[in-house]
């Protein structure tokens, strides 16, 4: 199955890069993520609660980190099974971040997914439509988080080079 969207952010590149980067920031807008470990540099543990149609469930996933080329692309796979081993999950995912001025940012992602097991046997449409939801939510979590900080740290980019510019024409 393949799953692609694309979001703006209000903030610069590099401060997407480090909060998309960074398991203890991106970890709580992931809708459903109980916990996270950090294994290694390039590779992390998490435990993810699905629900789909009459079921609930978690998950235990490795991400790992395939390849970086900061502050634009970044490839990782993900494997993972539920409890019991009732369905397993593999996913192959790419993000691409594009600058759009000194304060916006495009981020798209872009994963093949395939589900297999008793979550499996849900129709298609059925789990597009779940991982559309669930990358809805990411985006909006993930979004306010990263313009709540630029917000705080004063604004965006393009505000504070403005404001910049403004003083020094002044």
């Amino acid at each position: 199955m393949q799953i692609a969207e694309t979001f703006a952010v209000a903030a610069p590149i590099e401060r997407v890069w480090r909060f998309i980067t960074d398991p203890a920031t991106v970890a709580p807008c992931v809708p459903g993520c109980q916990s996270y470990e950090v294994l290694t540099a390039t590779s992390y543990k998490a435990t993810i609660q699905i629900a789909l149609g009459p079921i609930k469930t978690n998950f235990n996933v490795i991400v790992d980190l395939t390849k970086a080329e900061p502050p634009t692309y970044l490839a990782s796979t993900a494997r993972g099974e539920e409890g019991g081993k009732a369905s397993t999950l593999t996913a192959k995912s790419e993000l691409r971040l594009l600058a759009n001025g000194p304060g916006a940012t495009t981020v798209s992602y872009a994963s093949e997914v395939a589900l297999v097991g008793r979550l499996g046997k849900f129709g298609l449409g059925m789990m597009k439509k779940k991982a559309k939801s669930i990358g809805e939510e990411f985006a909006v979590a993930f979004r306010t988080r990263v313009e709540a900080e630029t917000a705080s740290q004063g604004g965006t980019a393009g505000e504070v080079l403005s404001a910049d510019n403004a003083q020094a024409g002044a």
